[in-house]
């Protein structure tokens, strides 16, 4: 049965990976295990040793904390931070939003924030 810390540590795995563009295969490659177990790391289905998570934190380039942002006393928060990102769409807007110079970023949001009070 998952426990809901596990499935929490997985959707921050998956999450952060996918914000910066990186393949199963390559996580995978970079810790030294196959992309399976990192499937199964994503889904909650098998938990992440202490060293393993030590492992991918520092491949994916985050602090071991990071992965339990939005836990408290071991309850899963109903919204997890990020799960918006499930959606292809608001993936591919913030990999290109990032992907711009700053100068422009700031300019896109000072817009959007524009926009979203005159909604």
């Amino acid at each position: 049965m998952k426990h809901s810390v596990d499935v929490h540590v997985g959707k921050r795995i998956r999450h952060r990976r996918w914000m910066i563009g990186m393949t199963q295969q390559q996580l995978a490659d970079q810790v030294g295990i196959k992309f399976q177990q990192i499937q199964k790391y994503e889904t909650g289905m098998n938990r992440v040793s202490a060293s393993r998570l030590w492992d991918i934190a520092h491949a994916i380039d985050v602090p071991v904390s990071f992965f339990f942002e939005g836990l408290h006393d071991g309850v899963m928060p109903t919204t997890v931070e990020g799960d918006m990102f499930a959606d292809k769409e608001a993936l591919q807007l913030v990999r290109a939003y990032y992907a711009m110079p700053e100068v422009q970023r700031r300019q896109i949001f000072e817009l959007a924030r524009v926009l979203s009070d005159a909604a």
